[in-house]
């Protein structure tokens, strides 16, 4: 005898919803355990389980009023995958991304990637200011600002920007993709970052651990050549003095006057502080 689950399409379309996330969350808890088993690489690994991530968000966005909880969705249908709970929910990024400072315990410091997280810090904290609140346009700048600040071995696994971007990115996981912010959250997520910001400048190599001038230059001209018309503006003569122009400009031992970055600002509100870091600078 056949059992109809629903009386019109609309009840259909949402039981083929809820089919649907089952088999996502299902996927999900045997990719982590092939993970941690090493049936799967890294990359592959990667891949797929951003590939699961992105349909649960999108799906779980549209499922919110008749599944405001996945937790409670699991246990109402016994699903026992603690595994893809804690990565779709909890997480909302692959292993691979959440550990990646253990993946780079061996590497160096590295000047791009400084840049880098200066360049991801700076361009979530405007896109705040621009009111893109959204979870699916705020989600992807935390995830990447978590993964770069990973990637520096010099930064200890509780430090105070990987702990928070966590928090965040958990608190948005579990939110729709359409869903956005409050103003409250907003002004909460920006101090979020600008003290997260602050603290990861002053971890970086100080005087009992120097960095060559040219590394530190390499720094500063990484994140420059991330702004928009911003590495134009800067390699104007009032602004940089090359003390050797036979060398290219990335090369070059440049002596930086401050009081034209500074009135950059707030263009160049990363960038102070990255040239406060160098020897000789004109103060």
């Amino acid at each position: 005898m056949e059992v109809k689950l629903w009386n019109d399409k609309r009840e259909r379309e949402m039981y083929e919803n809820f089919a649907e996330l089952y088999a996502i969350i299902k996927a999900t808890e045997k990719l982590e355990k092939a993970y941690v088993r090493d049936i799967i690489n890294s990359s592959d690994y990667e891949t797929e389980c951003q590939k699961l991530i992105a349909h649960f968000k999108t799906l779980a966005s549209a499922l919110k009023d008749t599944v405001p909880s996945i937790e409670r969705f699991a246990d109402t249908y016994k699903m026992d995958c603690p595994a893809a709970i804690n990565r779709l929910v909890t997480s909302g990024v692959p292993a691979t991304v959440e550990h990646r400072a253990a993946a780079a315990a061996t590497g160096t410091t590295s000047a791009a990637t400084v840049a880098e997280c200066v360049q991801n810090f700076i361009t979530a904290m405007d896109s705040l200011k621009l009111n893109m609140v959204a979870v699916d346009q705020v989600h992807p700048l935390l995830s990447d600002l978590s993964a770069s600040l990973n990637k520096l071995s010099i930064l200890p696994p509780d430090f105070e920007g990987k702990t928070k971007m966590r928090e965040w990115i958990s608190r948005l996981s579990k939110m729709g993709a359409s869903d956005e912010l409050t103003e409250q959250q907003s002004r909460q997520l920006h101090f979020d970052l600008e003290s997260s910001y602050n603290s990861f400048m002053a971890a970086l190599p100080s005087s009992g651990e120097r960095w060559s001038r040219e590394t530190k230059m390499q720094i500063t001209v990484c994140f420059l050549r991330g702004q928009s018309g911003l590495w134009e503006e800067c390699k104007r003569p009032q602004f940089l003095q090359a003390q050797n122009v036979q060398q290219p400009l990335d090369g070059a031992v440049m002596r930086v006057q401050s009081k034209r970055a500074r009135s950059l600002e707030p263009r160049l509100k990363g960038v102070v502080p990255l040239l406060a870091i160098f020897d000789g600078i004109q103060r």
